[in-house]
């Protein structure tokens, strides 16, 4: 992002490209990947007008079937920018210290003091 340069961030450089980030992106794709189908089979397993041994049938193929990132609770919430996982703010996707940062680089507009 164009005002790095303006405040210290030494850890930024190697982060970017972090283990933990990527993965957490390719989780947050297969969860998009599958969200119609874990959609469905989850209708089918809840749906109490389905004889429960069919129900049961659709659970066991559901968990053989589906990845365990499919799972949307797997997603953690980081740090867009170093890859913090803890006390990131949803509408920025940024940790507070970043937060901090930027605000007070003047890079988040809206965002007063």
């Amino acid at each position: 992002f164009p005002g790095a340069m303006y405040f210290r961030l030494p850890q930024l450089a190697h982060v970017l490209g972090s283990r933990r980030i990527q993965r957490d992106h390719l989780r947050r794709l297969v969860v998009a990947e599958h969200e119609a189908e874990r959609a469905v089979y989850q209708a089918l397993t809840h749906d109490r007008s389905v004889p429960l041994e069919q129900r049961l049938q659709v659970q066991r193929l559901f968990e053989t079937s589906m990845p365990r990132d499919a799972a949307a609770n797997r997603v953690k919430n980081r740090c867009v920018l170093t890859g913090r996982s803890r006390s990131v703010h949803r509408f920025a996707r940024v940790s507070r210290i970043m937060l901090r940062q930027l605000a007070h680089a003047g890079l988040l507009p809206g965002v007063a003091k």
